[in-house]
């Protein structure tokens, strides 16, 4: 049944199709289609707009027209398929065709970003096959309301460590959601207020932060415990320091 009703509508113009609306949508109404993020049906969007902030381009706006009317059933029964194709992706086996899901929902396309993440032909595969099973991954870009990081044994990495230990995948982010940034170069007030949003709505598991044995990397530290005294949350915490030789320091 159609009625008026407010809408997320998406300038297709604007829109870069980088998909940090993705996740932000708890209704699971938005997904990348063609290079574009766009809304999968009418019923699914209850027009909000908890996703207008996480636009980078500012490509989202909530209008007034008349659309078919909000189906909370549907939505419950969408959100049950996205989270079944979900689990069924990542226990997928990994090869040097494919990976593991990277959005938050599945989509038949892949975004810019994901594109600069698909593996390239003729590398071979990591032993085990990779880990990852979420999108985005930089701090700055993750809502804190992301499906993926409620309930999470969360891994807060410097961006370095990834590349310094061989086996970041298979023991440090095996089981975990990730957020990776730098400490040095991005705004830490940013990351602070960040993680607190984090800390006070996802109710995290464990949270283990991986940081590398040089000096600039102990500001993740302080961020994290700052967060945690402003969300004044009460979430166990463990550190993984990496030496710039690739070595565990504080096994």
């Amino acid at each position: 049944m159609k009625v008026m009703r407010n809408i997320i509508e998406i300038d297709e113009e604007l829109c870069n199709g980088c998909g940090v609306c993705v996740p932000s949508c708890a209704e699971g109404a938005l997904e990348i289609i063609d290079g574009k993020a766009r809304i999968i049906g009418e019923k699914y969007c209850d027009g909000l707009g908890a996703c207008l902030g996480e636009c980078p381009e500012g490509a989202l706006t909530i209008v007034e027209r008349e659309v078919e009317d909000y189906d909370h059933q549907a939505v419950e029964e969408l959100l049950a398929k996205q989270k079944a194709a979900r689990k069924k992706e990542v226990s997928a086996p990994s090869c040097a065709c494919s990976g593991p899901s990277l959005v938050a929902a599945p989509a038949p396309t892949l975004t810019p970003c994901q594109q600069a993440n698909k593996p390239v032909s003729g590398l071979t595969p990591m032993a085990g096959g990779s880990a990852l099973t979420h999108w985005p991954l930089q701090i700055r870009l993750v809502p804190p309301t992301a499906p993926f990081l409620k309930g999470a044994d969360l891994l807060v990495a410097a961006d370095c460590t990834a590349f310094a230990y061989p086996h970041f995948h298979g023991e440090l982010l095996k089981g975990k959601v990730v957020l990776v940034g730098c400490p040095k170069f991005d705004e830490v007030d940013m990351y602070v207020q960040k993680f607190r949003d984090i800390f006070a709505t996802a109710e995290l598991a464990s949270v283990t932060i991986a940081i590398m044995e040089v000096p600039c990397c102990s500001g993740m530290r302080s961020i994290i415990q700052e967060a945690l005294k402003r969300a004044g949350a009460d979430i166990p915490v463990k550190e993984v320091v990496i030496s710039t030789r690739g070595e565990i320091l504080n096994n």
